[in-house]
């Protein structure tokens, strides 16, 4: 895999998913990343015990694996004049700052653009929040859960109309994922900016406008006709080969056949009711789409007749696009997941292996190695070395709490 980050030095000031997981993806293609970690009880998410939607639990921390492989941790108290001028130390040495800090909490910890600009001017300066960097939220914490999914109006759109309340994320950690790849994009455009002109710039992501982005399409729908989007009570759309149909073992299949008229007669084949593509109600494109209802009706029947490894045999062939809706477990050993490195084994600190999710970009056609996270300040002696600290100094942080 060619390292395209290779070279590249960030500097982390921040906890949980959001903003770490953009700087694992970019130690996954190659770049250094020194993660500062609050001096006792380390990044947040360390000792998160349950997210709301799914259970931490395990040998080994999985969550906090995913948002922080290969990174080097200090344990650093940024509250102390002594933390913050190795801190300032690091910056120095280091192309990208990157934190997900409240405006107000950067300015009492003395980390704003300014206060690090002040010791790299060429430095890049990312971050991340929940709503932006203004309007009357700027300076409130948010989750995924709250600005990425329910503000921007995904939850809503994930709900049928006669639903009670909105429905859930899907799984822990699903917006502030989005968010992060979006983050590391953008560090990569900010550094070739940099590389370009010289210039140096501050990025601003936020899970709100990530969010907003993903729901693009759809918000830019219910602007255009005045109305919000939800999801079909009854499942069905003007299209009976795009939809999901459930087979007699209890699974999904799911159809995105959009040109339906071209693939009807084909697909009525290989389920065994070749007659439905002469049946005048689905005979072509204009009859198909008047009678939509009744040709899922009797796809709806069919379907239902055999479990899904039969329909898995006889669609094998199917030049049409579908797919099984597989869980999270299944995905694991999903053979083309497997083939591409989208799925790879990793060995935590303790020497347990467990399984991460690759980064979604290649390059040379060859997937990034998902590597393990640091233990706590597991670079930290390391570090603080390679600032010219000799031992005694060491120590006497040691000693004073400043470092681990």
């Amino acid at each position: 895999m060619t390292a395209v980050m290779k070279g590249v030095r960030i500097l982390e000031v921040a906890e949980h998913t959001f903003v770490p997981a953009a700087s694992a993806l970019l130690a996954d293609w190659g770049a250094e990343v020194i993660k500062i970690e609050h001096v006792e009880r380390g990044d947040a998410m360390r000792g998160l015990a349950q997210t709301g939607v799914a259970m931490v639990g395990g040998p080994v921390h999985v969550l906090l694996e995913h948002s922080n492989r290969h990174k080097k941790s200090l344990a650093l108290d940024l509250k102390t004049d002594e933390g913050l001028e190795i801190l300032y130390k690091l910056a120095a040495t280091s192309d990208v700052f990157l934190t997900n800090k409240l405006p107000s909490v950067r300015a009492k910890l003395k980390i704003d653009v300014e206060d690090i600009r002040a010791h790299n001017p060429a430095i890049i300066y990312a971050r991340g929040t929940g709503q932006g960097e203004r309007g009357p939220d700027a300076d409130r914490g948010s989750y995924d859960f709250l600005s990425f999914w329910a503000r921007s109006g995904i939850g809503s759109a994930m709900t049928t109309s006669d639903s009670e309340r909105t429905t859930f994320p899907p799984g822990p950690g699903f917006g502030d994922s989005i968010g992060g790849l979006t983050i590391a994009g953008g560090i990569m455009g900010a550094l070739f900016h940099r590389e370009r002109t010289g210039e140096a710039t501050v990025l601003d992501v936020s899970l709100l406008g990530v969010g907003m982005w993903a729901q693009g399409q759809g918000i830019a729908i219910s602007q255009q006709h005045k109305i919000p989007l939800h999801q079909s009570v009854s499942g069905r759309t003007n299209n009976p080969l795009v939809g999901i149909y459930q087979t007699a073992d209890g699974r999904s299949l799911v159809f995105s056949c959009l040109q339906a008229a071209r693939y009807w007669a084909e697909f009525c084949q290989l389920i065994g009711r070749p007659e439905l593509a002469t049946d005048p109600r689905f005979i072509d494109h204009a009859a198909l789409s008047a009678n939509a209802g009744a040709a899922a009706d009797e796809l709806t029947a069919v379907l239902a007749a055999a479990p899904l490894a039969e329909w898995r045999t006889k669609l094998a062939t199917f030049s049409g696009q579908w797919a099984v809706a597989q869980t999270t477990l299944e995905i694991g050993t999903d053979p083309q997941a497997l083939e591409n490195g989208y799925v790879q084994n990793v060995v935590s600190a303790n020497g347990t292996e467990f399984k991460l999710v690759g980064a979604p970009i290649q390059y040379d056609s060859e997937p990034p190695v998902a590597g393990r996270a640091p233990e706590l300040n597991e670079h930290g002696d390391d570090l603080l070395q390679s600032l010219g600290l000799d031992w005694d100094t060491i120590i006497n942080l040691k000693i004073k709490g400043v470092v681990a």
